[in-house]
């Protein structure tokens, strides 16, 4: 029960407590469950990697974006984790390809530009294979730095490098934006 317990302590943002009760629930549950589960995690790392051209978490190489004859290869959207792609794609108004660094700059955490997955994107930058880099990552520190290392990177070659818009979000008062948020919505502006 101990090691149960410490090895699901190592997922993010589990805890002890959480850790106890979900080994507890586990050895309560019958073993078809408690075997569906191990099953489950067997079948996630043995099936699951990483595409060869993005990064992204796929169970065929190239990934469905990267080898989709409708999506336009050369467009490439760069994101922080593989989560974001999914957020991206319910706008349905995205029609390019992605490319996943697995992380952001961290200098706090260890976290370094070897540390990030920027190879492939600079080898396709290269070979002349991207018109436009659109530089998604969060407006934090860490997004925004990690933003600023990727356009430095990208600057020597012929690839057009956007920044996503940041502001105020829709449905919430002005009143309550810090200067850093008010400050970008009024940068990112638009005409109507």
């Amino acid at each position: 029960m101990a090691r149960l317990i410490e090895e699901l302590r190592k997922l993010p943002g589990i805890g002890a407590k959480s850790a106890q009760r979900l080994a507890f629930h586990i050895l309560r549950s019958s073993a078809a469950d408690a075997d569906a589960l191990s099953d489950a995690v067997r079948e996630l790392k043995a099936k699951l990697r990483l595409c060869s051209v993005c990064n992204n978490i796929t169970d065929v190489d190239p990934c469905v974006y990267c080898s989709s004859p409708t999506r336009n290869q050369r467009q490439v959207c760069v994101v922080e984790e593989p989560t974001s792609i999914a957020v991206i794609e319910r706008t349905r108004s995205y029609n390019g390809v992605y490319h996943v660094l697995h992380g952001t700059l961290s200098p706090l955490h260890g976290v370094g530009p070897e540390h990030l997955r920027t190879g492939s994107l600079t080898v396709r930058a290269e070979r002349g294979e991207i018109d436009e880099a659109i530089l998604a990552t969060s407006p934090t520190l860490e997004g925004e730095a990690t933003a600023s290392l990727l356009a430095d990177l990208l600057k020597p070659y012929p690839v057009r490098i956007t920044r996503i818009a940041t502001g105020v979000p829709a449905g919430s008062d002005i009143e309550y934006a810090d200067e850093v948020t008010m400050t970008r919505a009024l940068e990112g502006r638009r005409e109507v």
